[in-house]
Protein backbone atom coordinates (compact mmCIF):
# COMPACT_ATOMS: atom_id res chain seq x y z
CA UNK A 1 0.00 0.00 0.00
CA UNK A 2 1.40 3.67 -0.82
CA UNK A 3 -0.31 6.76 0.60
CA UNK A 4 0.44 9.97 -1.40
CA UNK A 5 -0.14 13.63 0.11
CA UNK A 6 -0.05 15.94 -2.03
CA UNK A 7 0.84 20.08 -0.95
CA UNK A 8 1.85 23.37 -2.90
CA UNK A 9 -1.80 24.60 -4.40
CA UNK A 10 -3.28 28.00 -3.93
CA UNK A 11 -3.97 30.91 -5.75
CA UNK A 12 -1.88 32.32 -8.41
CA UNK A 13 -1.77 35.23 -10.67
CA UNK A 14 -1.48 34.28 -14.53
CA UNK A 15 1.95 34.24 -15.25
CA UNK A 16 3.26 32.87 -11.85
CA UNK A 17 4.47 30.05 -10.50
CA UNK A 18 3.69 27.29 -7.99
CA UNK A 19 5.67 23.76 -7.14
CA UNK A 20 3.47 21.17 -6.01
CA UNK A 21 4.81 18.38 -3.67
CA UNK A 22 3.60 14.59 -3.11
CA UNK A 23 5.21 12.73 -0.29
CA UNK A 24 4.49 9.06 -0.32
CA UNK A 25 5.08 6.45 2.24
CA UNK A 26 4.19 3.14 2.73
CA UNK A 27 6.50 1.35 -0.60
CA UNK A 28 9.89 1.76 -1.26
CA UNK A 29 9.39 5.21 -3.45
CA UNK A 30 12.28 4.36 -5.72
CA UNK A 31 10.18 1.33 -7.33
CA UNK A 32 7.49 3.53 -8.02
CA UNK A 33 6.58 5.68 -11.66
CA UNK A 34 5.01 8.71 -10.63
CA UNK A 35 2.65 11.08 -12.24
CA UNK A 36 0.55 13.81 -12.11
CA UNK A 37 -2.86 14.80 -13.45
CA UNK A 38 -5.60 17.24 -12.85
CA UNK A 39 -9.30 17.24 -13.05
CA UNK A 40 -10.81 20.50 -14.07
CA UNK A 41 -14.66 20.82 -13.06
CA UNK A 42 -17.17 18.87 -15.04
CA UNK A 43 -14.20 17.38 -17.49
CA UNK A 44 -12.09 14.08 -16.90
CA UNK A 45 -8.61 13.44 -15.29
CA UNK A 46 -6.16 14.31 -17.62
CA UNK A 47 -2.49 13.63 -17.46
CA UNK A 48 0.03 15.98 -16.78
CA UNK A 49 3.53 14.81 -16.44
CA UNK A 50 5.60 11.14 -15.58
CA UNK A 51 8.87 10.57 -14.33
CA UNK A 52 10.89 7.39 -14.49
CA UNK A 53 12.04 5.52 -10.94
CA UNK A 54 15.32 6.81 -11.05
CA UNK A 55 14.02 10.20 -12.84
CA UNK A 56 15.92 9.45 -16.03
CA UNK A 57 12.57 9.43 -18.06
CA UNK A 58 9.98 11.81 -17.96
CA UNK A 59 7.00 12.75 -20.53
CA UNK A 60 4.45 15.75 -20.40
CA UNK A 61 1.52 16.49 -21.98
CA UNK A 62 2.06 19.12 -24.77
CA UNK A 63 -0.15 22.16 -23.56
CA UNK A 64 2.35 22.28 -20.56
CA UNK A 65 5.91 21.43 -22.39
CA UNK A 66 8.30 24.29 -21.55
CA UNK A 67 6.34 25.43 -18.88
CA UNK A 68 6.05 22.61 -16.12
CA UNK A 69 8.50 20.60 -14.91
CA UNK A 70 8.35 17.05 -13.20
CA UNK A 71 11.08 16.14 -10.88
CA UNK A 72 11.82 13.77 -7.63
CA UNK A 73 14.15 13.22 -4.52
CA UNK A 74 13.97 9.71 -3.95
CA UNK A 75 16.13 9.88 -0.51
CA UNK A 76 12.50 12.43 0.22
CA UNK A 77 10.56 10.15 -0.89
CA UNK A 78 9.19 13.08 -2.83
CA UNK A 79 7.95 13.60 -6.12
CA UNK A 80 7.58 17.63 -7.66
CA UNK A 81 5.75 19.46 -10.39
CA UNK A 82 7.18 23.06 -10.73
CA UNK A 83 4.68 24.92 -12.91
CA UNK A 84 5.47 28.29 -14.30
CA UNK A 85 4.01 30.43 -17.31
CA UNK A 86 0.53 29.51 -15.87
CA UNK A 87 -2.05 30.49 -17.35
CA UNK A 88 -6.26 30.18 -16.42
CA UNK A 89 -6.66 26.73 -18.28
CA UNK A 90 -4.38 25.39 -15.77
CA UNK A 91 -6.74 25.83 -13.28
CA UNK A 92 -7.58 22.27 -11.63
CA UNK A 93 -7.21 19.98 -9.12
CA UNK A 94 -4.31 18.65 -9.12
CA UNK A 95 -3.45 14.72 -8.23
CA UNK A 96 -0.46 12.62 -7.44
CA UNK A 97 -0.44 8.76 -8.48
CA UNK A 98 2.16 5.81 -8.37
CA UNK A 99 2.45 3.48 -10.52
CA UNK A 100 3.98 -0.27 -10.39
CA UNK A 101 4.36 -1.09 -13.78
CA UNK A 102 8.18 -0.86 -15.42
CA UNK A 103 7.18 1.93 -18.53
CA UNK A 104 5.50 5.77 -17.78
CA UNK A 105 1.96 5.26 -18.39
CA UNK A 106 -0.34 8.24 -19.50
CA UNK A 107 -3.52 6.86 -18.77
CA UNK A 108 -4.95 7.69 -15.52
CA UNK A 109 -6.61 4.21 -15.23
CA UNK A 110 -3.08 2.44 -15.23
CA UNK A 111 -1.88 3.85 -11.53
CA UNK A 112 -2.45 2.64 -8.46
CA UNK A 113 -2.13 4.94 -5.54
CA UNK A 114 -3.35 7.93 -5.92
CA UNK A 115 -3.53 11.55 -3.24
CA UNK A 116 -5.98 13.77 -2.15
CA UNK A 117 -5.13 16.43 -4.88
CA UNK A 118 -4.46 19.73 -4.43
CA UNK A 119 -6.21 23.16 -5.82
CA UNK A 120 -4.60 25.17 -7.94
CA UNK A 121 -6.06 28.27 -9.09
CA UNK A 122 -4.74 30.93 -11.71
CA UNK A 123 -6.48 34.17 -12.05
CA UNK A 124 -6.45 35.98 -15.13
Amino acid sequence: QVQLVESGGGLVQAGGSLRLSCLASGRTFSRLNMGWFRQAPGKERDFVAAISRSGGTTDYTDSVKGRFTISRDNTKNTVYLQMSSLKPEDTAVYYCAADQSFSLQTDWGRYDYWGQGTQVTVSS
